[in-house]
């Protein structure tokens, strides 16, 4: 068999190894969310991001500098080898309870992941889409959809700068 004629299959284990080290953090957050709101808080975080289970996950750990105190999150990213996708699980210091996991994959060097998840008395679709355009800054954003997803209203993100 001519192994040139054979696709390699991306595994996937290894999309998140772009954000493992240290990072400082400029964040946008939409101060109110699906009420058309242009009003957005700005605010500056570090985050130290590891690798854990031998790679098939990555564990990081936020501290945010919020107009309104300091406000810490972590976050776990498992990698399912038999699907090739990441779950996402976050808890901070607000509710320090694991939500549901944000699931998805990368595609073309961009990550997207998705979850239905409970909003002011209803369900919405929420969505983060992870890039990385240099080895030394990467962005995170968040969007909401109340529509099934037909339209998106971005409410945070996070431009990422390498510390090491």
């Amino acid at each position: 068999m001519d192994t040139n004629s054979v696709e390699t299959i991306h595994d996937g284990r290894e999309d998140f190894d772009f954000f493992i080290g240290s990072w400082r953090g400029h964040q946008r957050r939409l101060r109110e969310r699906l009420k058309g709101s242009q009003s957005w808080e700005e605010f500056e975080s570090v985050s130290v991001v590891r690798k854990m289970l031998g790679g098939l996950g990555n564990f990081d750990e936020v501290t945010m500098q919020r107009a309104s105190g300091e406000m810490r999150g972590v976050t776990v990213r498992l990698f399912n080898p038999e699907t090739r996708q990441w779950s996402i699980y976050w808890a901070d210091s607000v509710g320090a309870t694991l939500g549901a996991p944000m699931v998805g994959e990368f595609k073309d060097g961009v990550g997207v992941f998705y979850d239905c998840e409970p909003f002011e008395g209803k369900r919405i679709f929420s969505r983060f889409l992870w890039t990385h355009d240099s080895p030394d800054s990467c962005r995170w954003e968040q969007a909401f959809s109340q529509d099934g997803g037909a339209t998106w209203e971005t409410n945070w993100t996070m431009d990422f700068t390498r510390l090491s």
